[in-house]
């Protein structure tokens, strides 16, 4: 008797092994109708609703209600795809098509150049696959077999993939099959066509085979697929959002930052965005001061024995810069950990003295590969608003709880609300024993759990030097970015012999903390941009307001106003460009400028202003002092969006 269990630990009994389909028809028909996959206590991927369970297995079943039903939907759209395009162009070639975050793709080679105008064809041959509701069947093909029929269909690139398999000590290769089409794949896929509910063919790119540029050159044509209509038109809602957010395109409308050939992966900010990188900076330096920090500055080209001490050379090597300088080898830092151990070790220290909390806005080279490399987000070059901690091991949980608070304080007021805790472990990739790790891991867990902090673990992903906590914020699109991290460091310490005084008065090491809140401030804008479409808060914004004259009679005015303003450290313009009114409204609102100061004949004869916000709202007949007391307010609070709903003084 074979005994299955269910999630909530009851059981199903059966003569024979069964299949996760058969578990679901003998809960249910309308169960098994909806059922798309199966998770399997302890496995951690979601498995072909084919497969034969086991005695004893603790079984999930996955339905078309399910959040993780979308992975299994997109795994058979992807086949769909597949048999469209072969029924449309049947000298195409298939070669791969996985299951990517949001959607899929499937790679292709074609003599024929595939382009968006092809889309509608492909997604009505689609349509007509899944309206046929057609059954997905699952054989297994001794892999001789799968090889020669692959052959004599010129599948040359599937070919080569079961020969790998073959290679890998691979007997058998599972085949779905379609109808009268089938692809070499391991699931798991729906049960019928008629399953995929929604999908959209998204955009077109070429791809190397295998990655490899030394490969032919294939189409790939990416889309997505969801379990309901809803689902899909919100997510096309969110990546048409995201194109108007872009950062990218958002530097160059609002004049923020560029690019050039000879510098890849290297930005140049303009005069108004080095005041958003500097802005950042001065309010971070404030923070500084409160809790606890030194500022320092420390070289960018070291020796490379500095990171041969470190590590870095060792394990971090392809990712660094060389030059030589008198016949020896030197590098640009990649990261400032290193140079912060040698400051430490300029002094002796007391454990009375300890933490020792340090700062450095120092710029940063790593190596990215050109395909890598975008906009803001991943550059080469770059500052991150950087920390270490040098405490004593009974410090650890006062300094993590201090590191939340700071950066829960940041994140209100920048207006990031939503972000959640990684706890990410050691990389395969490391120094140090697996003694020291599970110390550094031990220490950041109970931190956590003693202060009661959520958090999900992130398994293989901490630094080759300790764990870390990971910080990803969640923006206003629902997008996950990693920019704060806290690191757990037993090994640098070891590595460059760091020691303080204890109260045994015999030496003791001390414990790094490696800590940033915003992360590398290049990629923090980019984020941020994105986050608020551009409408930064006032405090943020290179201009902070602009003066809009009605007709030239106010014109005077209008350039005390503005000395005035700019005497109290409001980054003011003056458009007296001869435009009528709402162009140069609609111009200051495209810049995304917080405060529009709008002076007529009226307001000159009264000594007022109208405010006018970039979202539109209006507040008239405002005295000129209780205007600049409202913008004042508004800066020096760092509020996210001017508030209309102050007293003003009339």
């Amino acid at each position: 008797m074979i005994e299955i269990f269910l999630p909530d630990s009851s059981s199903k009994s059966f003569e024979k092994a069964p299949t996760g389909l058969e578990l679901a028809q003998s809960i249910g028909q309308r169960l098994a109708q909806d059922a798309v996959g199966i998770k399997i206590k302890g496995q951690s991927e979601i498995q072909d609703l084919r497969l034969t369970l086991n005695n004893n297995d603790r079984v999930e079943i996955i339905t078309l209600k399910s959040p993780e039903a979308n992975e299994v939907i997109r795994h058979s759209a992807a086949h769909v795809m597949a048999q469209a395009v072969q029924k449309l162009w049947p000298e195409v070639k298939v070669t791969i098509g996985p299951v990517i975050e949001n959607g899929f793709y499937y790679d292709f080679d074609s003599k024929i150049t595939f382009s968006e105008d092809d889309f509608e064809k492909i997604e009505s041959e689609m349509q007509k696959i899944i309206s046929a509701n057609i059954s997905l069947t699952r054989q297994e093909w001794p892999i001789d077999q799968a090889i020669q029929t692959f052959s004599k269909m010129n599948e040359t690139y599937k070919v080569e993939i079961i020969e790998g398999l073959k290679n890998d000590g691979n007997t058998v290769v599972s085949i779905y099959h379609q109808g009268d089409w089938f692809d070499l794949c391991r699931g798991p896929h729906v049960q019928s066509t008629g399953q995929i509910k929604a999908f959209k063919l998204l955009s077109v790119a070429g791809a190397y085979w295998r990655g490899n540029e030394k490969n032919p050159m294939l189409q790939r044509i990416y889309a997505t697929a969801f379990k309901d209509k809803k689902e899909l038109q919100d997510y096309l809602y969110q990546i048409e959002e995201a194109k108007k957010r872009d950062h990218r395109k958002l530097g160059k409308e609002l004049d923020l930052f560029y690019f050039h050939p000879w510098a890849p992966g290297s930005p140049f900010f303009t005069g108004k965005g080095a005041i958003i990188y500097t802005e950042l900076q001065t309010y971070l330096r404030q923070l500084y001061f409160k809790y606890g920090y030194q500022e320092v500055i420390t070289p960018q080209i070291f020796d490379t024995e500095l990171f041969k001490t470190s590590g870095h050379y060792e394990n971090y090597k392809e990712n660094m810069y060389f030059l030589n300088i008198d016949e020896r080898e030197f590098s640009s830092k990649p990261m400032n950990c290193p140079s912060h151990c040698l400051l430490y070790q300029t002094q002796k220290h007391s454990y009375r003295e300890l933490p020792w909390r340090i700062a450095d806005f120092g710029r940063l080279h790593r190596y990215e590969r050109a395909g890598t490399m975008h906009g803001l987000t991943r550059v080469r070059t770059f500052c991150q608003d950087d920390a270490h901690i040098f405490c004593r091991l009974d410090q650890l949980l006062a300094e993590i709880k201090g590191f939340m608070s700071l950066l829960k304080e940041v994140y209100q007021t920048l207006g990031m609300d939503e972000f959640n805790v990684y706890l990410s472990t050691r990389p395969e990739k490391r120094m140090g024993s697996d003694q020291v790790w599970d110390q550094s891991e031990g220490s950041l867990k109970q931190a956590l759990e003693a202060l009661n902090i959520p958090y999900t673990v992130n398994a293989g992903d901490g630094a080759f030097y300790g764990p870390k906590l990971d910080i990803m914020f969640v923006d206003a699109l629902k997008r996950p970015w990693q920019l704060g991290t806290l690191q757990v460091d037993y090994n640098l310490p070891e590595a460059f012999k760091l020691t303080y005084t204890g109260e045994d008065n015999l030496d003791h090491r001390p414990v790094m903390l490696h800590r940033a809140i915003l992360g590398s401030l290049e990629r923090f804008i980019g984020v941020y941009l994105e986050h608020t479409a551009g409408h930064l808060p006032a405090w943020l914004s290179p201009v902070q307001a602009v003066l809009l004259n009605v007709t030239d009679r106010v014109n005077e005015y209008c350039h005390e106003l503005e000395s005035q303003l700019r005497a109290l450290g409001i980054r003011v313009e003056f458009d007296q460009r001869n435009e009528k009114l709402n162009y140069k409204i609609r111009q200051a609102q495209l810049l995304k400028i917080p405060y529009m100061i709008v002076i007529g004949d009226q307001e000159l004869e009264k000594r007022e202003v109208t405010i006018r916000l970039r979202s539109g709202e209006n507040m008239n007949n405002v005295p000129i002092d209780s205007a600049i007391q409202l913008i004042m307010s508004d800066i020096k609070n760092k509020n996210m969006k001017p508030n209309f709903q102050q007293e003003v003084s009339h």
